[in-house]
């Protein structure tokens, strides 16, 4: 018979759990770096290490903030056939500008329209460094 330790698992999940978030993090940056470099009216002038910075705000906004937003837009949401969330992903890049003004990390958007198309390509992008890396495959095994 074969025992098997359960300390090595659960130090395992916890290395694949700070995996997928080194990596969501790592993706989120990227996503609004390739925004802000498409986009007219996204500006960012700090550092790099700032957006990676930023990238852990937008994450936690979306943890955070969204799922509420979200239960509350449910009515336009559905009325709307779902495109009402791209306007709550506008409001969750709004608000990660907002708080980088706050903390001084360079990365603010100059109206709603440069931020609903930024919101988009963020979206687009962060849909495919999600695929390309494998994330969805780390957090399914992690659990």
């Amino acid at each position: 018979m074969i025992k098997v330790s359960t300390k090595n698992i659960e130090s395992h999940v916890k290395y694949f759990y700070m995996a997928y978030l080194i990596l969501r993090i790592m993706i989120n940056a990227l996503s609004i770096a390739v925004a802000v470099r498409l986009i007219q009216g996204l500006n960012f002038t700090g550092e790099w290490w700032n957006m990676i910075i930023i990238g852990a705000i937008f994450g936690i906004v979306n943890t955070l903030i969204k799922p509420l937003i979200t239960l509350f837009a449910i009515p336009l949401i559905i009325f709307t056939l779902g495109l009402f969330t791209f306007i709550v992903n506008t409001l969750m890049l709004i608000i990660t500008a907002k708080l980088s003004i706050s903390f001084n990390l360079g990365f603010h958007i100059d109206g709603f329209w440069p931020a609903f198309k930024g919101a988009l390509i963020v979206s687009i992008v962060s849909m495919l460094l999600s695929w390309i890396t494998g994330l969805k495959k780390i957090k399914y095994y992690k659990t």
